[in-house]
């Protein structure tokens, strides 16, 4: 048996994976940052506001002042022009909290040939992509353990500096938290980690009642299995390696074992009222943002869950 490394070769090896996946990183992000905003610029043309009553900086309205409400609620001036009084509403803007969460472990970093995103690439671009949505509607987002919530115009620029500064490790699920009632959690990842660990996950998250949703992000490879011959696969993570020596004899068992793991997530997200859904990256980053949007804007004009669909992309 061999000896196991001792810890001054563990951190050499950290510190040069650390490096790398940095440099990775910092030299994607420009692009993943313009996309990310040219792709929230064609989304949020001809999407409106919460055009709801209640606490806000803009004005939404007068309407007719009711018995019994307070009478520093009447707008005099507007009141002056006519023999009733008014009250002057506002733009409802209640902002609550969006947790937003892409997976950043080394297995995202897949892109299979031909493939323009590797599934980090794409998570990113929709994350950066929907905070921009959401502050732009007056939301509040937040990274679980890397960024608290932000209301700032400059939201994508903050998450990516602090990715780029992160030093903790690449973990392929969210830390441990508990949001509250009235916030939400988007998660993206590849999912590809037991199942017991999904389920705490979930159970964690929605712990206090808060709501979310949960997206595979899968590259087409993942999903059709298109290998033959011998073949060698290097488990990202771990760094094990298996060998397949006629590989096109595993894809109908690979098709059957991530068909079951998801009905096990899907099964699981249906009992605490998330959404879960799959999204392949030779689709465009575009659909999926939009999926997003929409599950959470039913969400809030029906005060519950996550609309339930199926695919998203």
């Amino acid at each position: 048996m061999a000896a196991a490394p001792d810890h001054a070769t563990q951190e050499i090896t950290a510190v040069r994976r650390a490096d790398g996946e940095s440099r990775s990183l910092a030299a994607s992000l420009p692009r993943l940052v313009l996309e990310a905003r040219r792709i929230a610029a064609t989304v949020i043309h001809g999407l409106h506001g919460r055009r709801r009553a209640g606490h806000g900086e803009s004005f939404w309205q007068y309407r007719r002042f009711v018995s019994g409400e307070p009478s520093q609620n009447v707008d005099w001036r507007r009141s002056a022009r006519d023999d009733h009084l008014y009250v002057r509403e506002q733009e409802w803007e209640a902002a609550h909290t969006i947790w937003l969460w892409p997976d950043r472990s080394l297995s995202m970093a897949f892109a299979s040939k031909g493939v323009r995103d590797s599934k980090l690439e794409r998570a990113l671009i929709v994350t950066f992509a929907l905070a921009e949505l959401l502050v732009s509607g007056g939301e509040r987002v937040g990274v679980p353990g890397l960024m608290n919530p932000t209301s700032s115009r400059s939201v994508i620029d903050k998450m990516a500096q602090a990715m780029l500064h992160d030093g903790a490790n690449r973990d392929s699920l969210p830390p441990a938290f508990v949001p509250s009632a009235l916030s939400e959690v988007i998660v993206l990842g590849d999912f590809w980690s037991p199942m017991s660990e999904i389920k705490t996950m979930l159970a964690g998250l929605s712990s206090a009642g808060a709501h979310g949703a949960l997206v595979q992000v899968n590259d087409p490879a993942e999903e059709t299995f298109p290998y033959s011959g011998r073949v060698e696969f290097v488990e990202p993570e771990s760094g094990s390696v298996i060998t397949a020596g006629r590989a096109q004899t595993w894809a109908e068992d690979y098709v059957a074992r991530v068909a079951a793991h998801r009905d096990e997530i899907r099964s699981e997200t249906g009992k605490l009222g998330w959404l879960f859904s799959t999204h392949t990256t030779d689709r465009s980053a575009a659909e999926l943002l939009l999926f997003l949007h929409a599950g959470m804007a039913v969400n809030r004009a029906a005060g519950g869950s996550m609309v339930k669909v199926g695919r998203s992309a």
